[in-house]
């Protein structure tokens, strides 16, 4: 079964999901329009004043707003339902580039296209940590490392496309055809992103909201250094992120100096690092499945930063484009596998909020990276590109301690939950989920003890959880909607499970389940339970035969049939629950 499942897994599996396909080519859209307003912006500039330093400003402008707001945007991320938010940001942006388009076309002041690059950089600074927190509710746990290896390829793509359709564009229109058309862009998307069929539920688990934004982007950088096995494989993507600044310098004197192509070798070599990050996709997804990643995160650095080193007694242009193909799959390596252990580890209700921390740091990186540059580089061309080729790679032994720690962490962990996940596999529910979608749900169950006697579920409580008895017995009874008395209605055995039917249907507990001896049983949450199932939807018996257990307490009860006739559960509310059922072995009663 589980051998089944995971060959499911895989970019393939991923994108059966029609809201991954849906968030993708919004991005696809909106980032290939970006690229090309990059390309027109800086050309509007210097066409304008002739000036470096304008252009410089314009590089500052659409990059610093966006350092100084990354954080604050997770916040936002949070607060809000992310589809629409997502759909205002684009709204905004479109109406921003549309003035910037204006400003292009006619004699408007220089300085205000300045003002709305910068704007619009604000603006969609929430707009990443929103998407890095949607994919893991439109993919299950096993098509994760997949669906993030898919939206860093989308970026990818969209480094060798988008300055090409950006010159494409001038060459047919200028700069205001290009940022007209970059406005469209956000309008397409737009469109597309309210098609998604998952919504986000706004959290602020700040203080109860009254803490002010330093606190509450705080609280996302906290989060970030809340596991230390998470903590270094950020570091090590922050890490990635200077030594791409390093590159948007390094590239300029290489291409002159060492591959003798000239100024224009930049976007050549630049293509380089996004097909090699197209390329690393057939990889990541393999790598990001295993229990041991210290190899993958060092073996990803390596083949980021050697080539540069490996760079210096090269001159060939070709040779030169492939060893930047060869460094795009290492840099990919490192940021999916990183991103993909955030998403994992993240409380529910700060996803987007660490996002923004994340993303805040990799720009800072990226900046820093840039500065440092033009200093070494006073020492020479050769003796900066050792640097970073050599002496990162070196460095980034250093860590593997921290690394290998991670890695027994995660074996002992393994280890430990193994076997609740024999439970779990054993139960109909979960028949379909693959070995990473149950050990997550292992991980989320909480073991407990429970005397003789002591009531698990009262009828008529909320419903908040799920539970599985794995040791002694458990009584179900119910009063239902006529009696006055509590009815006796079956004993639970070992491999059954209760709670499922409020959960489902959004309801009140329909029955009272009670020790009947001392028992161990999982508790798994309501939140995680509901999106397990809707990962991997519910099947027609589990259905069929919460609707008779239904129908013996509630016969008026249709709380159920809107899941028969879609054949899947609804999206998590605030209140849901039930008493359950029997086991999985049939004819248990």
């Amino acid at each position: 079964m589980r051998k089944r499942a995971s060959t499911r897994a895989g970019y393939r599996s991923a994108l059966r999901s029609r809201d991954l396909r849906l968030l993708m080519g919004s991005q696809l859209v909106s980032a290939s329009g970006s690229w090309a307003y990059n390309v027109a912006l800086m050309v509007l500039l210097y066409e304008r004043t002739h000036s470096a330093t304008w252009v410089a400003a314009g590089a500052l402008c659409r990059f610093l707003p966006a350092l100084v707001s990354s954080a604050y945007g997770g916040v936002i991320a949070e607060r809000f339902e992310r589809v629409r938010l997502m759909v205002w940001l684009n709204a905004l942006a479109l109406l921003l580039q549309a003035g910037l388009a204006l400003v292009a076309w006619r004699a408007a002041p220089t300085a205000l296209a300045l003002v709305l690059a910068g704007l619009t950089s604000v603006v969609m600074s929430a707009y990443n940590p929103a998407v890095a927190a949607l994919i893991p509710q439109v993919v299950g746990e096993e098509d994760l490392a997949a669906a993030n290896a898919l939206n860093a390829t989308v970026d990818n793509v969209v480094v060798v496309a988008g300055p090409a359709v950006g010159a494409g564009l001038l060459l047919a229109g200028g700069p205001a055809l290009a940022i007209a058309v970059n406005a469209l862009s956000f309008a397409v998307a737009a469109i597309m992103v309210p098609a998604l069929s998952v919504r986000s539920r706004p959290s602020d688990v700040t203080s109860g909201g009254a803490a002010g934004p330093l606190r509450q982007v705080a609280d996302g950088f906290r989060a970030l250094g809340s596991s230390a096995a998470v903590a270094t494989f950020v570091a090590f993507s922050v890490l990635a992120s200077f030594v791409y600044g390093t590159d948007t310098v390094l590239f300029v004197p290489i291409s002159r100096l060492q591959l003798h192509t000239g100024t224009s070798g930049y976007g050549y070599l630049l293509a380089g690092l996004g097909v090699g990050g197209v390329a690393g996709a057939v990889v990541v997804n393999r790598l990001a499945a295993r229990t041991r990643l210290a190899g993958a995160i060092l073996g990803g650095m390596a083949v980021y930063c050697l080539p540069t080193a490996l760079l210096v007694v090269i001159h060939q242009p070709v040779a030169g484009f492939l060893l930047q193909v060869v460094r795009g799959a290492g840099t990919l390596v490192v940021d999916t596998l990183a991103i993909t252990a955030l998403q994992r580890s993240a409380p529910k209700d700060m996803v987007a909020r660490v996002f923004g921390a994340f993303f805040a740091l990799v720009l800072a990186a990226i900046s820093l990276g840039a500065v440092i540059t033009p200093v070494l580089l006073r020492a020479g061309l050769h003796p900066t590109m050792l640097v970073y080729g050599a002496g990162i790679p070196a460095l980034c032994l250093l860590a593997l301690p921290s690394l290998l720690r991670a890695d027994r962490a995660a074996a002992v962990n393994a280890m430990l939950i193994a076997p609740r996940v024999a439970i779990l596999e054993r139960l109909d529910l979960f028949r379909n989920a693959s070995r990473p979608s149950l050990e997550g749900l292992a991980g989320a169950a909480e073991e407990m003890q429970v005397p003789a006697g002591t009531v698990v579920i009262a009828e008529g409580d909320p419903a908040d959880a799920f539970y599985v008895l794995t040791e002694g017995r458990l009584d179900v009874s119910a009063i239902g909607e006529n009696g006055l008395r509590p009815v006796f209605l079956r004993t639970l055995e070992p491999g059954s499970y209760a709670g499922e039917i409020g959960l489902l249907g959004h309801m009140p507990r329909t029955a009272t389940v009670t020790a009947a001896s001392a028992c161990t049983v999982l508790r798994i949450g309501g939140e995680d339970f509901l999106d397990a199932l809707t990962s991997l939807s519910a099947s027609p018996s589990l259905l069929e035969g919460a609707r008779a257990r239904l129908a013996a307490t509630h016969p008026s009860s249709q709380a159920l049939e809107p899941l028969l006739r879609a054949g899947e559960p609804a999206e998590p509310a605030d209140a849901d629950g039930t008493a359950g059922q029997a086991a999985t072995p049939a004819g248990t009663t």
